[in-house]
């Protein structure tokens, strides 16, 4: 992608029985995003949908992501979606089930 780096954000993101990886990775953007309100395009003259959001997630298993699910949850601009091997899988005592833990990071550019 073009354009000046301007934010970086950071989530984590968890599916505590189910074992999902996508609903993790949602989670993960989510927690990235939703703590921040960004001005930044504002503050440059810019709208906020000229933002370039690069998101990585990492997940144990990567393969098993919907990449769409986790772009649908950018609010603005638009984005791109790596998954990388990274984050935890946790088995239950029983050894019937995993919690995943998964991590996000945004990288936010802007054409300035």
């Amino acid at each position: 992608m073009a354009g000046r780096r301007m934010v970086l954000q950071l989530g984590m993101g968890t599916d505590i029985r189910g074992s999902d990886c996508t609903k993790a990775a949602v989670r993960a953007l989510r927690d990235a995003l939703w703590h921040n309100g960004l001005s930044i395009a504002n503050a440059v003259g810019l709208p906020v949908d000229a933002m370039q959001v690069e998101v990585r997630i990492g997940v144990p298993r990567p393969e098993a992501v919907d990449k769409a699910a986790v772009l649908a949850v950018l609010p603005h601009g638009t984005g791109t979606v790596e998954v990388v091997e990274g984050g935890l899988e946790i088995t239950n005592d029983a050894g019937t089930g995993t919690t995943v833990i998964a991590n996000a990071v945004t990288i936010v550019r802007l054409d300035i």
